[in-house]
Parts: C-alpha cells; structure tokens; sequence
C-alpha cells in the first residue's frame, strides 16, 4: 500500500505543479510550482521508506531496518527480546545495554506480530546462546548453568 501512495503522490503533485496556472495571470510562479513538486517528493520518500521497514535475519545476525535507522546486529549482541507492556513494537534488548526497536513487527497487526515475535525470540536463543557455547563471545552470562 505504501508503494501506491509513493506513485500516487508523485503523480498528484507533478501533475498539479504542472496544471497550475500560470505566473502570467498572476497565480504560480515557475519556483511555487518546484515546491509543490518538491512536497510531493518528500510524501513519496517518506512512504517509500515506510514500506520498506523491515527485520531480515541471516546466520550471522539481524538487519533491523526501521524507518531512519538501518541497523545490522550479530546474533551475541542481542540479549533480549521484549513484546508487551507500553510498547508498539518489538524492543531488543543489546549487550552494550541499549535497545532497539523493530518497527517490522507491530502490535497492530494482531496475531502474527505475536508468532513473529516469538519466531525472532527463537533465532536470538538458538544463535547467541549457540556463540557462548562454543566461546565465541565473551559478553554477558546466559543461562542458569553458568556456561
């Protein structure tokens, strides 16, 4: 959907800077029009970059894209992985102590937010904790066996 309002909003307002009136009457001036133009544009990006949020992970990691921010994380740097409370979305938790939001899987979209949560908890258990294991990292404790 996010995709039919970037063309549609280029089509609306180019046509528009197009359809004005003239300055000759008066009205738009060849500047008011590149503005107008320019509006349409930056609707455009901001849609575009709005649909193309996303969570992609790999076996090496994470590459949480939200809608400023591009973010790739290995599975160790993910401590947690938090979807409840106040939130909208999914907030990992890092081992540097900061969070992350991944405004891929939202609270709005009902029951599969849910199952995709539970699907990145899954990977970020299986990979990180697979690292400490095997002593790739020597980051914070996991576990209750002390390993």
């Amino acid at each position: 959907m996010a995709l039919g309002v970037v063309w549609t909003s280029l089509a609306v307002f180019g046509g528009l800077a197009i359809l004005m009136p003239a300055e000759t009457l008066g009205h738009w001036s060849i500047v008011d029009r590149l503005m107008f133009f320019a509006l349409g544009v930056a609707i455009a990006v901001v849609a575009w970059r709005y649909a193309s949020i996303s969570a992609v992970p790999t076996r090496d990691g994470l590459v949480v894209r939200n809608l400023v921010l591009t973010r790739s994380l290995t599975w160790p740097e993910v401590v947690g992985v938090q979807f409840g409370g106040g939130e909208p979305w999914v907030t990992l938790d890092l081992d540097d102590g900061d969070t992350l939001a991944v405004m891929a899987i939202q609270k709005a979209d009902g029951d599969v937010s849910g199952r995709e949560a539970s699907r990145l908890a899954a990977l970020v258990q299986a990979f990180g904790e697979s690292r400490h294991r095997d002593g790739g990292d020597t980051g914070p404790e996991r576990g209750g066996d002390g390993s």
